[in-house]
């Protein structure tokens, strides 16, 4: 079995910073892209920012500039430093990951259970 486990999460006001952390455990062979998302009160779940094995990273627009995302293949682990904090960056962030369990030739994409972002004005 493989779990991820999202942290990192908390209250912060406006123009601060948080730090997210993300972390696989379990029968990993290898892990593909890694990605985060997350999801406000009633609008549907976004991607936030993702990172392939490689390193190559995108980010959405609205985070451009502020949010930072990186990864540890060594430790199965990935990052999101986010600055700059918005009140619209409030939101419940997801981490997500493509990743191939030992024995199996398919990749599966697992995810977190979540971690609150409350940013207050």
């Amino acid at each position: 079995q493989v779990q991820l486990l999202d942290s990192g999460g908390g209250l912060v006001q406006a123009g601060g910073s948080l730090r997210l952390s993300c972390a696989a455990s379990g029968t990993i062979s290898r892990i593909d892209t890694m990605r985060w998302y997350r999801q406000a009160p009633e609008k549907k779940r976004a991607l936030v920012a993702g990172i392939t094995r490689e390193g190559d990273t995108n980010y959405a627009d609205s985070v451009k500039g502020r949010f930072t995302i990186s990864r540890d293949n060594a430790e199965n682990t990935v990052y999101l430093q986010m600055n700059s904090l918005k009140s619209e960056d409030t939101a419940v962030y997801y981490c997500n990951a493509d990743i191939r369990e030992v024995g199996a030739h398919v990749y599966d994409t697992y995810w977190g259970k979540g971690t609150l972002v409350t940013v207050s004005s």
